[in-house]
């Protein structure tokens, strides 16, 4: 029995062993074949680098072995284009007419958007250059061209186009709105009034409000919201214009069905001039009387002591309101010419800068940003004395669609008391300028 008992405790211990070998001499192969398969594929990795780095140096002596021609754009490559092209033979008029600013308003935009636009190189490609990621946003804000078409010309991917739309805008509102999109202080609203009276002939005011509709595709939601009086689909935007035709206040993002009374009301433009932000400390002098400063309105409007509107014109023998008086008439005479330099304002806008003319093809979450920032980028053409094409104004008006009008809003509980005294003394300064 004992003899059996060390047999069995033997055959045990052998099988133990022959299992733990085959064990161990399985985790040796496994261990093996995973590392040969690393070996692969790292030198996959390797020779597809080589290989890249390869096609890139053939690249570039084929490119620095192009004999460089004169103008003629469509037979250059889209990789040589840039570069090349637009960098050393692009005249002044070349740079007004593609990016809509000179070459010197170009260069300053990119500095100043360069802490946002930047990006580093990789191992695997180079980065886009500032000036290129602003020269494909600003030519599709300029002509609102299909992104397959910039793709090709800039030799960049379709998606690479439209973030560069993307980040520039936001890039724009984000670090320019401070320099050119802001309250007006004491000196430019003393100037804007100057340029009112002189230019436009309707005193103490300093700025005009309008609405700009800008098309855009079927949204996914809420679609029937953004149907506006004319029946297109749109985004509404309130602007405030100055008397120099630049905007000082804008209030996008909101459905084309809006009334413009609610917008104007929930602005933050509303909340400033109603306190008197609009104004000097000191009130200045109108009539013999200390007033702030009033600004303009469309007839959509409610009247305010510091809005003046037209008073509401009589149609036909039903008309709701008595006939107007004489000074009444020559009053609406007069806002309607001083109203016309927010509507040349807004067709310069539309005109530069052709995404907004044109039926927009981008989401409801990049065009708000995309309507600020072209109202920043055209007050800092103004600012900085670019010119102003009028073939490109021609264009416009031959190809949108006529801005829809909106309904006169009639006296309301939404007119301000004394609003009213306000826009009689007008009258009386009309009426005696006319004598």
């Amino acid at each position: 029995m004992e003899e059996e008992e060390q047999l069995r405790s033997f055959m045990f211990l052998m099988t133990y062993m022959l299992l733990k070998r085959r064990r161990d001499i399985n985790n040796a192969n496994t261990q093996r074949r995973n590392e040969i398969q690393r070996r692969i594929r790292h030198r996959q990795y390797f020779f597809q680098r080589q290989r890249r780095m390869l096609m890139m140096m053939i690249a570039g002596s084929i490119r620095s072995n192009i004999r460089i021609r004169t103008r003629p754009w469509t037979t250059t490559p889209s990789t040589d284009w840039w570069e090349r092209v637009v960098m050393t033979e692009f005249q002044p008029s070349d740079w007004l007419d593609k990016f809509r600013m000179s070459r010197e308003t170009f260069f300053y935009l990119c500095d100043k958007l360069r802490p946002r636009l930047a990006r580093q190189d990789t191992s695997f490609r180079l980065a886009l250059p500032v000036e290129k990621r602003v020269a494909v946003a600003l030519w599709r804000l300029a002509s609102n061209i299909e992104y397959r078409t910039i793709s090709t010309l800039f030799g960049v991917g379709k998606s690479t186009v439209c973030r560069c739309v993307r980040d520039m805008c936001h890039a724009i509102v984000a670090l320019l709105s401070s320099i050119y999109l802001r309250p007006p202080d004491e000196q430019e609203l003393e100037d804007s009034a100057q340029l009112f009276l002189s230019h436009l002939g309707f005193p103490h005011c300093v700025a005009a409000i309008a609405t700009l509709h800008t098309a855009i595709i079927t949204p996914s939601n809420n679609a029937s919201d953004y149907a506006n009086p004319a029946g297109w689909l749109s985004v509404l935007s309130q602007v405030a214009v100055s008397g120099r035709g630049q905007f000082w206040d804008v209030c996008a993002s909101f459905p084309g069905g809006t009334d413009p009374a609610d917008i104007l009301q929930n602005s933050s433009l509303w909340a400033t001039a109603a306190e008197g932000g609009l104004s000097p400390a000191l009130l200045p002098i109108f009539v013999g009387k200390p007033l702030r400063y009033v600004l303009l309105g469309e007839a959509c409007y409610p009247l305010q002591t510091w809005l003046m509107k037209a008073y509401p014109e009589e149609k036909g023998r039903r008309a709701s309101h008595a006939a107007l008086t004489e000074p009444q008439r020559l009053f609406n005479r007069r806002i309607t010419r001083a109203l016309r330099v927010s509507e040349e304002a807004l067709l310069r806008l539309r005109a530069r800068w052709q995404c907004l003319s044109k039926r927009n093809d981008c989401g409801l979450d990049v065009v708000p940003t995309m309507i600020l920032a072209c109202c920043i980028l055209h007050n800092m053409c103004e600012s900085h004395g670019d010119a102003f094409k009028a073939g490109w104004q021609v264009e416009v008006v031959e190809a949108e669609s006529p801005q829809p009008s909106h309904k006169q809003l009639l006296s309301t509980s939404m007119d301000q008391s004394h609003a009213e005294e306000v826009r009689q003394l007008f009258c009386d300064y009309f009426q005696q300028q006319n004598n």
